[in-house]
């Protein structure tokens, strides 16, 4: 992964958030998200439960690094969002590593009912112990931004809706009594005797991001915003770990429409908007027409990354060589994708639409993380 490494390094890198050639931490930390931090440390002392929210395709990376300390003797389940995003043969494989470390954790997709409720149903399993003896129980939701913390939040109000239609839409929950502490929190009730109620928090990204990788594949999974590491760059390190970790199996047997990975009608809303890669001429809703030109945009962009990769005669260990051999990738995307080669913005509008896909799961499921 060395080389991987290397390639993004290379030209200017990510000035704004601090990268510097060596490795070194980077320093990307807006004042609310500090501001944000303070908070939550408050709210932590008054919580009995936390969920904490990860990218399923990033387990580690997306760790709240600084919350990390916060949280020690704190009762807790790291939820793994987006599982549908995630390569399942490799989703196992982190469940068990977090349960041989003794850590509470599931895989979920926050858009499904059913598996919030798995979630909900584990929390108050682990709170059985505190119900005797406590009339009023905290459950606090952290994560870093874009993990999902706010469709996971919507899922639970809407269970919570069902479980008790009477309760306001936000429900306001006393914390106290504590020594010179009188609070309100706002949250949503989710179990009665005693009382269960969720707590939200705002997305807070890491102070300090430990290293350039972590960095990229915050980036990649959204929750550093495109404009601050550019599109271009995210997109050569995605196809930098494509390339060295070989594309998908699947990808070769592109005639067929099953394929894992090309379901234009999954049962969950996608994160990410599809409708750019949709001819923009049509104002009225997406027809089926619609529907196979982004089939076709998935079989030409699948097709046209193993045929460059399979062609290719370099070493991949090389970072010359893999450099090649993205810029032979960025060409065969451009037609592909049926950018102009003549527009000026074209390496941006390529890596954009590659983005989208990606991040939808339109190119299969990926797990960026390596199992320690």
């Amino acid at each position: 992964m060395g080389t991987v490494k290397r390639i993004v390094r290379k030209g200017s890198l990510l000035g704004e958030m601090g990268f510097i050639k060596g490795g070194g931490n980077v320093n990307w930390f807006p004042g609310h998200m500090a501001a944000a931090t303070r908070a939550i440390r408050d709210r932590l002392k008054l919580s009995d439960f936390v969920i904490e929210v990860r990218d399923a395709r990033i387990p580690l990376s997306s760790a709240n690094n600084e919350l990390q300390s916060m949280l020690v003797g704190k009762k807790r389940v790291i939820a793994l969002n987006k599982k549908e995003l995630a390569n399942p043969n490799i989703m196992h494989k982190w469940i068990r590593y977090f349960d041989s470390r003794e850590q509470d954790c599931l895989s979920i997709n926050a858009h499904s009912k059913s598996s919030v409720k798995k979630l909900l149903d584990l929390v108050e399993f682990k709170l059985k112990e505190r119900i005797s003896r406590e009339p009023t129980l905290l459950v606090m939701v952290v994560g870093v931004p874009n993990v999902g913390k706010s469709a996971l939040i919507n899922s639970i109000q809407q269970i919570a809706s069902n479980r008790f239609p009477l309760q306001e839409k936000r429900k306001r929950a006393t914390v106290g009594p504590l020594p010179g502490v009188t609070q309100d929190i706002a949250g949503f009730k989710i179990a009665h005797g005693p009382s269960i109620y969720v707590l939200d928090t705002p997305g807070v990204l890491v102070p300090s991001i430990p290293d350039i990788e972590t960095g990229l594949k915050l980036a990649v999974a959204g929750s550093v915003k495109d404009s601050i590491v550019g599109e271009e760059r995210i997109v050569q390190y995605i196809l930098a770990l494509l390339s060295i970790r070989g594309t998908p199996v699947h990808w070769k047997n592109l005639d067929e429409r099953e394929t894992e990975g090309l379901n234009l009608n999954p049962v969950d809303k996608p994160d990410y908007d599809l409708k750019n890669l949709v001819p923009t001429r049509r104002r009225k809703p997406p027809s089926k027409s619609d529907v196979y030109y982004i089939e076709d945009v998935v079989t030409e962009v699948q097709r046209a990354l193993f045929v460059t990769l399979t062609e290719f005669n370099g070493d991949l260990e090389d970072e010359d060589d893999l450099e090649n051999l993205i810029e032979l990738q960025f060409d065969a995307l451009q037609k592909a994708l049926k950018v102009p080669h003549k527009t000026s913005e074209a390496r941006t509008i390529i890596s954009k639409k590659f983005l989208t896909l990606f991040r939808a799961g339109k190119l299969g499921t990926f797990i960026l993380d390596d199992v320690p």
